[in-house]
């Protein structure tokens, strides 16, 4: 596995986690206010960009 496979793996996870924490302060509804939901998009791009990056890498 490449470095920049690796790193994308990890920054995918950092990303997930913050989805994660967003989804543990809104529950149990999960209602995003309108601040949460852009943190939420923008660690979505996130996760997308990494997935990318390790499809170019690995396979």
């Amino acid at each position: 596995m490449s470095q920049r496979a690796a790193d994308a793996v990890f920054q995918g996870l950092f990303a997930l986690t913050d989805i994660r924490s967003i989804l543990r302060i809104t529950a149990p509804s999960h209602q995003l206010d309108d601040d949460q939901k852009k943190k939420a998009e923008k660690a979505l791009a996130s996760v997308e960009k990494q997935i990318a990056i390790l499809r170019e890498e690995l396979l």
